[in-house]
């Protein structure tokens, strides 16, 4: 079994592509199987989110990209940047993962949020997309020790 276990920058290769959903990569530790079907392991430095685009590579330099894979989630399009901003603030302080455009916010499908929203006039869809949300003020890709200012 092939053995992942360095994420690099660039590469002028690449071998072959495996999809992965935002909980397969947010793991340090995991099996799963290349797009082709082959079963590989991943075994990444803690605290390192895998992004859509990511390249990682085994000790012998088999390379592979990481493709985000569509998950359900809720969206909501709009033009006004107010409602947007208002939606996004109501999400996050309820610690929502969130996908943020210039005209939408996407966050991991809940009726209950979808409700909130609706209830500010915004029309709210379910949908399959990549999901590929904000990693946070706190945290980078670079920063293996992740640090908060305050308690959960």
């Amino acid at each position: 079994m092939k053995e992942f276990i360095n994420k690099i920058a660039v590469s002028n290769k690449v071998d072959e592509t495996i999809t992965l959903t935002l909980d397969q990569r947010v793991k340090s530790r995991l099996k799963a199987s290349l797009d082709s079907g082959e079963d590989v392991g991943i075994f990444m430095q803690r605290g390192n989110v895998l992004e859509h685009g990511d390249l990682i590579e085994t000790q012998d330099n088999y390379i592979v990209q990481i493709v985000a894979a569509s998950e359900l989630l809720s969206s909501v399009y709009t033009s006004d940047a107010i409602l947007l901003a208002r939606a996004c603030y109501h999400l996050g302080n309820r610690h929502v993962e969130l996908q943020i455009t210039k005209n939408s916010v996407h966050y991991r499908h809940d009726h209950v949020l979808d409700k909130m929203l609706q209830s500010f006039g915004l029309n709210v869809v379910s949908e399959q997309l990549p999901f590929c949300p904000e990693n946070g003020a706190y945290t980078s890709n670079s920063n293996t020790n992740h640090k908060h200012h305050h308690e959960h």
